[in-house]
């Protein structure tokens, strides 16, 4: 996979996932600018990928407001003057039984996970379109798919992340432009490591291949998604979850 040349905004680069999946593309050429609310922590991807000798930018980026979302692609595209990757990775949790569930929860969470999405795809196609080349990756969830209890908020953002993939997928096709979802399992991330350890074994034998996955294993998926090897794949939403939702 080569991606010299090309330019890759991935929100909530700070730390875990989006790290991961902003320092694999590096690796394989993609100049990379990371957006999120942390800039500071943000800032520190950026010199962990310049230090590897790539390049990077570092932008602060609330994708739940569309006014951020303008003024983040307005400084990447003032820097490299394009970009040709989108990985809306930039998403939370705020969990609760649907009969406990404030509703500023879920607004919240859709905010951020459905509509931060929305947000960013419409800010990038314009370019997109111009050049005919595009390529917009999100992630979305195994629970989208499969359901989980006390997750409503979360599962009915990831589940219509889904359905934005195959949307826009179909309408901009003919531009060269690939929509796909990548759909992460249980990850090991730092707040996976202070669960009960039986906890963790329930998890565990839901997963046929017997692990959990890594940041590394959702960002080489997104990698392959966002390369010239992935073209005629649009519209898919790609399983990284060892094994433990088959559809």
């Amino acid at each position: 996979m080569n991606l010299e040349g090309r330019v890759a905004l991935v929100t909530g680069a700070a730390q875990g996932i989006g790290r991961a999946i902003a320092l694999a593309l590096a690796e394989v050429g993609a100049d990379i600018a990371g957006g999120d609310v942390n800039l500071e922590g943000m800032e520190k991807t950026a010199k962990e990928i310049e230090a590897l000798g790539w390049k990077a930018l570092a932008v602060k980026l609330d994708v739940s407001d569309p006014a951020s979302v303008k003024e983040a692609v307005g400084k990447v595209l003032e820097a490299w003057g394009k970009i040709d990757i989108l990985v809306n990775n930039a998403g939370i949790t705020k969990d609760n039984l649907i009969m406990r569930m404030k509703r500023e929860d879920w607004d919240r969470v859709l905010s951020i996970n459905l509509n931060g999405a929305f947000h960013c795809i419409q800010a990038v196609l314009p370019g997109m379109v111009k050049q005919r080349y595009g390529r917009i990756i999100n992630i979305a969830s195994v629970v989208a798919q499969a359901g989980n209890a006390g997750q409503a908020n979360y599962i009915s953002s990831k589940a219509g992340l889904i359905g934005l993939t195959k949307a826009v997928a179909s309408e901009v096709g003919s531009r060269t432009i690939t929509v796909n979802a990548v759909a992460p399992g249980f990850i090991a991330t730092a707040m996976t490591e202070n669960l009960p350890e039986p906890v963790k074994q329930r998890m565990m034998s839901l997963i046929p291949l017997g692990r959990m996955g890594t940041d590394r294993d959702i960002a080489s998926a997104v990698r392959f998604l966002a390369s010239e090897e992935a073209g005629y794949i649009t519209g898919h939403v790609l399983n990284v979850n060892g094994g433990m939702y088959m559809a």
